[in-house]
């Protein structure tokens, strides 16, 4: 996944947002955004357990 921090004037109100490929989030301030970005990276790192069918 890509994942791009960058400021954007297009919502005055959220000047920062997040591109996750072609998803984008907006928020309200760069420190925001920052740390959307972290907790989204430690839950894509964290281990997830395949649960077996069958």
């Amino acid at each position: 996944m890509k994942i791009i921090v960058s400021a954007s004037a297009r919502k005055p109100g959220c000047p920062w947002q997040v591109q996750l490929d072609q998803h984008v989030v907006s928020f309200r301030s760069e420190a925001e955004a920052r740390a959307f970005v972290d907790t989204l990276q430690q839950r894509l790192r964290a281990p997830h357990p395949l649960k077996q069918v069958g």
